[in-house]
């Protein structure tokens, strides 16, 4: 015989209730059910847990220490119950992010702080990846969910639009093109570039511009973080392209300018991306809808300030 939670709460409602009947009224089984049940818990502890006398049913020692356990183990039941309830419902979860540096450095930051203050039953992994590695990722479910700039392979995935950005040239104070509100990607192309490491949106995007061009992109360093970029540049050894958001946070100072690129491709759409939205687990789903509403919260507001300056 398995202890079941049902033949628990019937000897605890027998206990309590002194009596098979009002013990199966209260469970919801036959009387006849009742004393089955309790008939079979005692043969299979081969311990006598009840004295039936004539002013009702009395616990034994082995009885109420049974008793005793058993509200333990029903507490913990119910309680396993709830969390996992918590879990389909989005309240508790486990959430795996990939993302590429551009949306980590500008738009993550606020968005999951604010997410994980509603929700802190949640957890998020957080892991910052290439684009390309970001979709493939989400593809073969390694991530739940994907921010990237640009991928060759969108493997067939759900993509929403999450954030603009727009790419700016940052160069040192005294560079001749530091004076320019504006500047064409094609003419900077006679200076040495401080570029990302390979495979990034970003590095992507100068690359293929330069080659439309019928230019050559003078890569002169090429390393894997927006500050090493800025820190370069201010030493004055070569001019980069820039999220304008990653330059405000990480070079904002007397040693740096920054140019807006003119090109249409500098203004960038950052991309979402999910297997299947109506299919992914409830906390993954909550973490989308907020992404969403803070994109549609920042671009309601972006537009506004856009039109008053109009």
């Amino acid at each position: 015989m398995k202890i079941d939670p049902v033949t628990l709460r019937s000897f605890i409602a027998v206990v309590e209730e002194g009596s098979i009947a009002a013990a199966a009224a209260r469970v919801h089984l036959a009387p006849s059910a009742v004393s089955k049940r309790i008939a079979e818990l005692e043969s299979h502890l081969r311990t006598e847990l009840l004295i039936r006398q004539h002013r009702g049913i009395e616990p034994t020692f082995a009885g109420r220490t049974l008793v005793r356990h058993a509200r333990n183990v029903l507490h913990g039941i119910d309680e396993l119950v709830t969390e996992i309830r918590d879990f389909s419902s989005g309240t508790r979860g486990h959430v795996r992010l990939f993302a590429n540096i551009s949306s980590i450095t500008q738009f993550l930051p606020h968005d999951l702080k604010s997410f994980l203050t509603g929700h802190p039953g949640i957890d998020i992994d957080l892991e910052e990846h290439i684009s390309s590695t970001t979709t493939r990722a989400v593809a073969e479910n390694a991530a739940d969910i994907g921010i990237y700039a640009q991928a060759d392979n969108e493997y067939g995935l759900e993509v929403l639009p999450y954030r603009r950005d727009q790419l700016v040239l940052a160069v040192p104070p005294g560079h001749e093109l530091a004076r320019r509100k504006s500047v064409n990607f094609i003419d900077t192309l006679n200076y040495e570039f401080v570029g990302l490491h390979k495979g990034g949106a970003i590095n992507y995007l100068l690359l293929r511009a330069a080659s439309d061009a019928n230019r050559t992109l003078k890569l002169r360093f090429q390393v894997t973080a927006f500050e090493a970029v800025i820190t370069m540049v201010r030493a004055g050894l070569g001019i980069g392209v820039l999220p304008g958001g990653a330059v405000n946070l990480f070079g904002r100072d007397a040693a740096l300018r920054t140019v807006r690129l003119a090109d249409a491709w500098a203004s960038r759409q950052l991309k979402l991306c999910v297997r299947n939205r109506n299919g992914l687990p409830a906390a993954a789903a909550l973490l989308v809808t907020h992404l969403l509403r803070e994109a549609d919260a920042f671009s309601a507001i972006a537009n506004r300030d856009g039109g008053m300056a109009k």
